[in-house]
C-alpha cells in the first residue's frame, strides 16, 4: 500500500490527487472490463452448449445470445465513460 501511494506521489509531484487518481481510473476500468469479459464467455458458451443439444432451435439461441453480448459489452462502456468521468 505504501508502494502505490509512493508511486502515486511521484506521478503527481507534491499533490498525490493527480497520480491516485490515475490509479483509481485504471482500477475502475480494470474491473470494468473483467467483468464484461467473464460475462460474454459464459454467454456465448451457454449458447453454444444450447446449439449443440438443439441445433433446430440454433437462430432463436443466435439472436439472443447475440443481446446477451451487447448488454454485457455496454457495462464494458458504462466502465470505460465512468474512467473519463473520474479524470475529471
Amino acid at each position: 500500500m505504501l508502494d502505490v501511494f509512493m508511486l502515486a506521489q511521484e506521478a503527481g509531484g507534491a499533490d498525490p490527487t493527480a497520480g491516485l487518481t490515475a490509479i483509481g481510473r485504471g482500477i475502475v476500468y480494470g474491473g470494468a472490463a473483467i467483468g464484461p469479459g467473464i460475462g460474454i464467455g459464459i454467454v456465448v458458451g451457454n449458447a453454444i452448449t444450447a446449439m449443440a443439444r438443439q441445433p433446430e432451435s440454433a437462430g432463436m439461441v443466435r439472436t439472443t445470445m447475440f443481446l446477451g453480448i451487447a448488454f454485457t459489452e455496454a457495462l464494458a462502456l458504462f466502465g470505460f465513460v465512468l474512467a473519463f468521468i473520474i479524470s475529471g
